[in-house]
């Protein structure tokens, strides 16, 4: 997979493919939750209501039961926000099925995700237990402190490369298939200009690596967020 394409270039200042289709994402999300929430009422009276109750409430639960009650009281943007980067996470990782470039096969994107994460341990850790939370890197001696460093380090970079390795790779193993596909394609000359295998072969592995992989990468993701807050937290 080649690095995403610059989109508009005005000087010194340059917007690739990867922000073009976040935007995209990010106005989608914003225009169904305005029409899935403009009409709710305080007693559900519409299915599409009562399926975002259910929905909501099973996301606090989720969080509820991984960081515990007493941190999520502390801290009540920390659903919502769980809630929004899946949301957003999983979206990146399907728009690859309608043609475009998704944002997670550039590093750039998700290593964004996992510093945002990065820094809100370090920022609730002091937050709940001041700066006495950093003497854990002296824990059980102090001669581990630079290995405890680099451990700290390693999350953002396992955090980043999870999801970028799992989709771009699933990403480079389609575009060889399709390519395969073609190239069988052209010895058939009835069917060489239509590309017929192309269409329904492939099928099974977009259920894998766009729809299975995609939304277990963006379950894997904030879980791990959810963990590693929920500890510093503690």
């Amino acid at each position: 997979m080649s690095q995403a394409r610059w989109i508009a270039i005005l000087g010194d200042f340059k917007i690739s493919e990867t922000v073009i289709v976040s935007w995209i994402i990010i106005a989608g999300l914003a225009i169904i939750s305005y029409l899935l929430t403009r009409n709710l009422k305080k007693t559900p009276t519409s299915k599409v209501q009562i399926l975002l109750e259910f929905a909501v409430g099973g996301l606090y639960k989720l969080v509820n039961d991984t960081m515990g009650e007493k941190t999520v009281k502390r801290m009540p943007n920390i659903a919502p926000y769980i809630g929004s980067l899946f949301l957003f996470f999983a979206c990146s990782n399907l728009i690859g099925l309608l043609g475009f470039r998704s944002p997670t096969t550039d590093l750039d994107t998700t290593l964004a995700w996992a510093l945002i994460t990065f820094f809100m341990i370090y920022v609730t850790g002091v937050r709940f237990n001041g700066f006495g939370y950093f003497k854990g890197l002296l824990e059980p001696i102090p001669f581990l402190l630079p290995l405890n460093i680099i451990g700290e380090l390693a999350r953002p970079i396992s955090l980043s490369f999870r999801p970028f390795g799992n989709i771009l790779g699933g990403a480079v193993i389609m575009k060889l298939f399709y390519d395969f596909l073609a190239y069988l394609s052209s010895f058939i000359p009835a069917i060489g200009s239509v590309p017929i295998g192309q269409i329904l072969i492939p099928v099974p592995l977009h259920l894998y690596f766009d729809l299975f992989a995609g939304l277990l990468q963006s379950f894997i993701f904030i879980m791990l967020t959810m963990v590693f807050v929920g500890n510093a937290a503690e």
